[in-house]
């Protein structure tokens, strides 16, 4: 034979006479370069698209001047206005006020009118732009939301510094303030059609002297205006010429600035700077599970080449017989991994593409609040990285195959092969699997101490290492110990008949090839379990946690003040109204005041009054209350701590109507007051009545349209008065968590896939390996249908050893992560995700089953006698 001519086309002949079994592998490594690709178009997507938004803001600016230590002032605007060549300026200016109506408070971020409208990505819809003091246009939404539109009046909440300082009793000298409530007429609607200031939920809009003077009287008196940006448009927009003339004369003219950028560089700058990396640590957290996909994927591979290397073994001896050398036998299989890597890689760039760009044709339809490019940019790292990495894998997972073929003696392979054994599996593999298994387990639990004791960030890196670890060890050691379990669950399910006999013992003629099986898919499940569990017992903590930080789901106050500086009784209709929202499951009225503490201890204490019963109805924590009643005082912890009250037994609370004195009962309740009962308040307060309303919202409503509810409710009644949603802010939290656990599951899921493939390419092949032995079987009695039920439980024994333990590997593994990470928050329970489990465990005997339709189906059209005859 020549050296490469006779090599590579033999190779060719046997890649088509081995079609249907490369086709298993081909399309595991076609899945893993799709997620290598889509994952670098999602990144570039992510990238330009963070870009285009934070550009978004200077809408058609030209340049930026800017300086990272706000050294810019009003002069330097000035002197950019001044320049040759440039046509308008800005300085980026913004502020708040608290917008009032009906009931209803919204924290409206504002933003003056600018000099020139390429300057602002805001666009008007309606009235006009506003002119005066007393004017404001606002976000068409927030109008809606308040009912109200153009010419109408909103009240608006600021604070203002006084004039001149305070002295303190020390001699300390600071400036105060007060907040001030004016009226704004609304000149008109404005919207926001690029999203340019989506995360800061819209801009409403003022008159620039207007701007100036709001943060002039936010000032303190000779403190100066700071800015970190000037936009600035030019008179000729667009010239590159231009643009570089004018960037030179602003850096001489601005010399406070440390850079002159377009607004696309700028845009690239602040999202480095404020992101911290937060698109490389996305593209390598995403790129992370693509590894994931790719190592179950070379394991497929490992285990095709394996078999079919095996099964070439006449084949190859007679090659070596006719003068083919170790050099042309070795490059022959590595030809072959080659090939099929590079037309399985081709297909999955291609795949992944098509999934990213139908991903953007979809995206309109969830209204993410952000614009997306319609169609993908293709460039040469997002075509070659993820070949590269397809190639660089199938010919990996080749070597060790080719090596075996390269082996193969001419007259040894001509006599009967023996059962594969696991002798090939030495005592330093053994020794390698048990350290790094029990070593990165101990190294996990020292990450889990850690997390308990206020050390999570080593703590979780340590868990994380040692979790890694361990699982290695696992696969590792997976030759030596899976097969045994297979074996041993083989024995249970062996009184169901002959083919579940025979089905396990089938798990035990190749040992390697069962444990690498059923390794890849252990290694899919066991991600996905570790995320679900993980994800859950996190739920349960952040639960808990949650249910501390918002004790009440909704509040409903009075937003004025009597003369001893209580908040003055809610009115009857305001209550009337909450009472009768549909959406919340219980309401309580509740009195907030100031308690002085009296017995030798100065300090004026907040409490609040419910009683009992009804308070346990409305919190989160019913428990934390349980023992308030007539004569106690529940004390948090954090309230002792600010108001120096620690180990006290009892205290005297005095106040207008005279004294009681009430036993402490001290709790860790995340409250800001002390809780008692009305009839103890009235002892010593009977001037102040109930201020406040708590509110519970029923089980299965939205908590979003609960709160809206109560907001309508109250808005109708004329009354001025505040309602605080924190079950909203609490929801946000669990969507978060609820949408991190999606995509991770569908992350890893992918792997689960490319696993079950492998159990499918395993029983593909192991059916043309055990040809004759199928036949024999036949030839003494064993019908086909026995046959297809061997062939059933084989494969639902593989997958249902790898998903079970995977399950309890994960299972593990989850607690530990969520116990190192949020120990610091309080106890981390083991939340066993029952239905995920069931899931996964269901999704893997299903396609064990459904792996053995095809092998089943060949292995019962071939009659006995022509297999019996089959060399």
């Amino acid at each position: 034979m020549s050296a490469s001519f006779p090599t590579a086309r033999l190779t060719l002949g046997q890649m088509r006479r081995s079609t249907g079994r490369l086709a298993a592998a081909g399309v595991a490594i076609a899945i893993g370069t799709a997620f290598v690709a889509a994952t670098l178009l999602v990144g570039n997507i992510i990238t330009s698209t963070t870009y285009d938004q934070v550009a978004a803001r200077y809408a058609d600016a030209d340049l930026v001047v800017s300086d990272d230590s706000y050294a810019l002032t009003p002069d330097d605007v000035e002197a950019v206005r001044a320049t040759d060549g440039v046509a308008a300026a800005d300085g980026s200016l913004s502020t708040y006020v608290a917008l009032n109506h009906g009931g209803k408070t919204i924290y409206q971020s504002i933003v003056p009118q600018a000099s020139d409208p390429r300057l602002s990505p805001l666009a008007l819809t309606d009235g006009a732009w506003p002119e005066g003091a007393d004017s404001i246009a606002l976000p068409a939404d927030v109008a809606e939301r308040f009912d109200l539109g153009v010419g109408d009046t909103v009240s608006a909440s600021r604070w203002v510094m006084d004039d001149e300082p305070t002295v303190a009793a020390d001699g300390t000298s600071y400036y105060d303030g007060q907040d001030v409530d004016e009226k704004l007429t609304i000149s008109g609607l404005v919207d926001d059609p690029n999203q340019a200031f989506a995360l800061a939920g819209g801009m409403a809009v003022v008159a620039p002297q207007t701007m100036a003077q709001w943060l002039a009287d936010d000032r303190e008196p000779g403190q100066p205006e700071e800015l970190q940006e000037i936009v600035v448009a030019l008179d000729q927009p667009g010239d590159p010429a231009a643009v570089d003339a004018v960037r030179d004369a602003l850096a001489e003219a601005v010399p406070a600035a440390s850079g002159v950028v377009t607004t696309q560089e700028y845009a690239e700058e602040v999202v480095a700077g404020l992101t911290g990396g937060q698109n490389i640590i996305f593209l390598v957290f995403v790129l992370g599970f693509a590894a994931v996909a790719l190592v179950v994927a070379g394991l497929v591979i490992a285990n095709t080449f394996q078999v079919l290397v095996a099964q070439r073994s006449r084949t190859l001896a007679l090659l070596r017989a006719v003068g083919a050398d170790t050099g042309q036998i070795y490059r022959s299989v590595l030809l072959e991994a080659a090939v099929l890597g590079l037309l399985a890689s081709v297909a999955g760039v291609l795949l992944g593409s098509l999934l990213v760009q139908g991903g953007l044709l979809v995206a309109p339809a969830f209204g993410l609040g952000v614009q997306l490019p319609t169609t993908i940019a293709m460039s040469a790292p997002v075509v070659l990285l993820p070949l590269a990495v397809g190639v660089l894998v199938t010919l990996a997972a080749a070597l060790a195959p080719a090596r075996a073929a390269s082996r193969v003696a001419p007259l040894a392979a001509l006599r009967p092969s023996d059962a594969p054994t696991l002798r090939g599996a030495g005592r330093a593999r053994a020794v390698l699997a048990g350290l790094a298994t029990f070593g990165g387990l101990a190294v996990m639990a020292g990450g889990v101490y850690l997390g308990m004791t206020d050390k999570a960030d080593v703590g979780v890196l340590a868990a994380v290492a040692g979790g890694c670890v361990s699982l290695v060890g696992v696969v590792i050691g997976a030759v030596f110990w899976l097969p045994k379990v297979a074996a041993g669950i083989g024995r249970m399910i062996g009184s169901a008949g002959p083919s579940a006999r025979l089905a396990a013992a089938n798990t035990q003629r190749n040992p390697r090839r069962t444990a690498a099986t059923a390794t890849a898919l252990l290694i899919g499940v066991t991600l996905v379990s570790m995320m679900t569990t993980g994800a859950a017992s996190a739920r349960l903590a952040m639960d808990e946690e949650l249910d501390a930080l918002y004790p009440v789901d909704l509040q409903v106050s009075s937003t004025s003040y009597g003369a001893a500086g209580d908040l003055v009784a809610l009115p009857g209709s305001v209550t009337d109204a909450v009472r009768g929202v549909g959406d919340l499951r219980a309401v309580v009225e509740v009195t907030t005041s100031t308690a002085t503490v009296g017995g030798g201890v100065e300090s004026v204490v907040p409490v609040t009054a419910a009683e009992p019963e009804q308070l346990r109805e409305v919190l989160n924590t019913p428990g934390d209350v349980a023992s308030l009643e007539r004569g106690t005082l529940l004390l948090p912890d954090r309230v002792a701590e600010s108001y120096g009250l620690e180990g006290q037994d009892s205290l005297t609370l005095t106040g207008p109507a005279g004294e009681v004195t009430l036993d402490v009962v001290r709790t860790d309740l995340r409250a800001s007051s002390a809780y008692l009962t009305p009839l103890d308040l009235a002892a010593f307060n009977q001037d102040v009545a109930a201020n406040t309303l708590w509110g519970s919202v029923a089980e299965g409503q939205d908590p979003t349209d609960a709160v809206a509810a109560v907001q309508d409710a109250v808005s109708v009644t004329g009354e001025a008065v505040d309602v605080t949603g924190a079950v909203v802010e609490r929801e946000a939290y669990e969507e978060v968590i609820d949408v991190v656990l999606g995509i991770v599951v569908g992350l890893l899921a992918v792997a689960v896939i490319i696993a079950l493939i492998g159990v499918a390419n395993t029983l593909s092949l192991s059916v043309v390996e055990r040809t004759r032995e199928n036949a024999m079987l036949r030839a003494i009695g064993l019908s086909t249908g026995q046959l297809r039920a061997t062939l059933a439980v084989e494969g639902m024994l593989i997958a249902g050893v790898g998903a079970v333990l995977g399950i309890l590997l994960g299972l593990v593994y989850g607690w530990a992560g969520a116990t190192s990470a949020l120990s610091m928050v309080g106890t981390v329970p083991l939340a066993v995700p029952w239905v995920e489990i069931a899931i996964v465990l269901a999704v893997a005997l299903v396609a064990g089953l459904v792996a053995s339709v095809v092998p089943a189906r060949a292995a019962v059209r071939t009659r006995p006698v022509a297999a019996l005859a089959t060399e």
